[in-house]
């Protein structure tokens, strides 16, 4: 019998790296969100984990960066929970392509997609698995924004292009 409770696992996001995690039902997963990755950007660079739940009980994987399969692969195996996948982007951002993620007809949701060092809580069932419970993304708010907070949010979003 394996160790059952509660679990963390501590996730440090590389400089210039994001992470997604979510949840999906089948094989086909891994090969569905690379299709839905490498046609939404031709610069953007990704490596897939996928935990199988069932049948055979490996780690999937795909991707176009062999350093980013390894660290997507590295960080499903340490999670250890059914049916969850772990994406790495690299030269692109969730914002890209987190609604053509949400769009593949396998996922059933997503825990996080952030830059930020999290931490994913989960349980282990001690004989059956392991699910994600959530995921920490970052610190705790230090405050409310006040209007100078508010100007440089607004002028931070127009110099980087999400607004006009």
């Amino acid at each position: 019998m394996e160790s059952k409770g509660i679990f963390e696992v501590k996730i440090n996001v590389h400089e210039g790296e994001n992470i997604v995690i979510g949840q999906s039902h089948f094989i086909k997963t891994v090969e569905d969100l690379y299709e839905c990755l490498a046609s939404s950007s031709p610069h953007l660079k990704f490596g897939i984990a996928f935990n199988e739940a069932s049948g055979d009980r490996l780690i999937r994987y795909d991707g176009n960066d062999d350093s980013l399969i390894k660290e997507s692969i590295d960080i499903s195996s340490k999670i250890g929970a059914g049916h969850i996948f772990v994406i790495i982007l690299k030269e692109g951002y969730p914002i890209n392509v987190l609604n053509r993620i949400k769009e593949v007809e396998e996922v059933v949701g997503l825990y996080v997609a952030t830059s930020n060092p999290i931490t994913v809580v989960g349980y282990d069932d001690g004989e059956n698995g392991r699910g994600i419970i959530g995921v920490i993304d970052g610190k705790k708010p230090l405050g409310v924004e006040d209007d100078n907070a508010r100007k440089k949010r607004h002028k931070f979003l127009r110099d980087i292009g999400y607004k006009r």
